[in-house]
């Protein structure tokens, strides 16, 4: 039996929030996961409805009690949203809370009379890795430079184009790397566990960094951890910090590899104010459009096929290894705006002081899970993960990191696109971010087939296309 990779990714998500209740939705369909035993709604007068409206529903409609109905944060944050407790969190296990299904059961006809979203599932909105199980990062060979290959052009401070990556901390040694050299940020910290391993994610967003500054070498790059806990936040805490990671300052691009679906088409709750402002600044949002191999709306990425935000977000999905067609676990669908190669790239993981031993957390499939019939990175390389085996009877597989890395996803297909736009800022003197997204997508020759539609490609000039085996009919 193969691995469940999101059962996988549940487990490590709640082994890093320990003190928060998670289970899975809708329904134990695995399609993103939330806090139990609270919902969501906006400061104010939505808060005190969806609190006496859910408290009258327990008590007088279910065999839930109306108790534990009361708002559990300040109405002092910035995104505007209040916590609701709605039942015991303690209740049930990871196949779903069904105080938080009747809480949104009772607010559905209210809603259905505002004609607007009220209340809300607390989502944990993670960095987009893949859902096969080989998306763990390879050690690649320092003499092959890095893929995308460095675009031919200086860093000018005075014409730089500014972009913050959303994501976790760099790592301690990243200004080792030439091409990091105009990097700035946060760091990681925790790099290792107690054996001298690298933790998992570690190198997310150094290496998401290498991949921006190879595309556009005039960038002045700043790596936020916003997102150091597993590369995971709850909603409710999402829309704090991406404020505070532009309390600096509005840069001219937002390169955001992380979200959820929410089995909604009108966003998340919890990022609403922060959307409201990005919308009244100049910079541009280009965000992952998620590894699901799915066709649900993964946010913030599905803004982008919201009229008011089409000028504001970039969707970008993956192409698989030749650039030809899209990755096996890339999302698609018409909110997908944009694919870009996201498929065994190459980028620093971690600067050069020392060679670093990580253990593989998930074991490989026998076959692509989603029958796909390319040799893809569900399969190979092979290798067996920690996580994968019951009862911990087989010894994982370890490799050796020095610098440079292979990985795959939707995560690294979205700094080859914010890349591109900024080098397209820098070619053409335009200072207009969201301009240039439109010039760059007019102007665009290129496609790849993705699930049989004919869609935008964009593939920058230092990319080389990496073989693609096919697997023998019947294998």
């Amino acid at each position: 039996m193969a691995p469940q990779r999101f059962h996988e990714q549940f487990d490590q998500i709640q082994r890093s929030m320990p003190d928060v209740p998670l289970a899975l939705g809708p329904d134990d369909a695995s399609e993103f996961i939330y806090e139990k035993g609270v919902v969501l709604a906006r400061d104010g007068r939505d808060a005190a409805l969806v609190e006496e409206t859910v408290r009258t529903h327990f008590t007088a409609a279910t065999g839930l009690t109306g108790d534990h109905v009361r708002r559990d944060s300040p109405e002092t944050n910035r995104s505007g949203i209040t916590r609701i407790k709605v039942g015991d969190p303690g209740h049930g296990d990871r196949r779903g809370d069904r105080a938080v299904t009747h809480a949104l059961r009772a607010m559905s006809e209210r809603e259905g009379r505002a004609g607007r979203r009220i209340v809300s599932r607390n989502h944990v909105v993670s960095i987009a890795v893949n859902s096969c199980p080989g998306d763990e990062p390879v050690p690649a060979s320092l003499s092959q430079g890095t893929n995308p290959a460095p675009a031919e052009a200086a860093h000018d401070p005075g014409t730089a184009v500014g972009v913050l990556v959303v994501d976790n901390g760099l790592t301690h040694d990243h200004a080792l790397v030439p091409l990091l050299a105009h990097v700035d940020g946060d760091l990681h910290g925790t790099e290792t566990d107690a054996d001298g391993n690298l933790l998992q994610y570690v190198g997310h967003g150094t290496f998401i960094a290498g991949v921006l500054a190879a595309v556009a070498p005039n960038t002045d790059i700043t790596v936020r951890n916003t997102l150091n806990d597993a590369g995971a936040i709850l909603e409710s805490e999402l829309g704090d910090r991406l404020f505070e990671a532009v309390a600096d300052g509005w840069p001219d691009i937002i390169s955001l590899s992380a979200g959820t679906s929410n089995g909604r088409t009108d966003g998340l709750l919890g990022m609403d104010a922060f959307m409201q402002e990005l919308h009244a600044h100049g910079t541009l949002l280009v965000a992952a459009a998620g590894n699901n191999a799915s066709a649900s709306p993964f946010w913030p990425a599905a803004y982008a096929d919201l009229p008011e935000y089409r000028d504001v977000v970039l969707s970008v999905g993956a192409l698989r290894g030749d650039g030809e067609f899209g990755a096996c676990f890339s999302n698609h669908g018409s909110w997908v705006k944009v694919y870009a190669p996201g498929e065994r790239l190459t980028s620093a993981l971690t600067g050069f002081d020392a060679p670093v031993p990580y253990a593989y957390q998930h074991s490989t499939y026998e076959a692509c899970r989603y029958g796909f019939t390319y040799v893809c990175t569900c399969q190979s390389p092979s290798h067996v993960g920690v996580l994968s085996e019951d009862g911990g009877t087989v010894k994982p597989d370890q490799v050796m990191f020095e610098g440079y890395a292979h990985w795959s996803g939707t995560s690294f297909a979205t700094p080859v696109v914010a890349g591109l736009v900024a080098a397209h800022m820098t070619a053409n003197k335009e200072t207009d971010p969201r301009a240039a997204r439109s010039q760059l997508l007019a102007a665009n020759t290129q496609f790849a087939e993705v699930r049989g539609a004919h869609v935008p490609a964009l593939r920058p000039a230092g990319w080389r296309p990496v073989p693609v085996v096919q697997r023998p009919v019947g294998a």
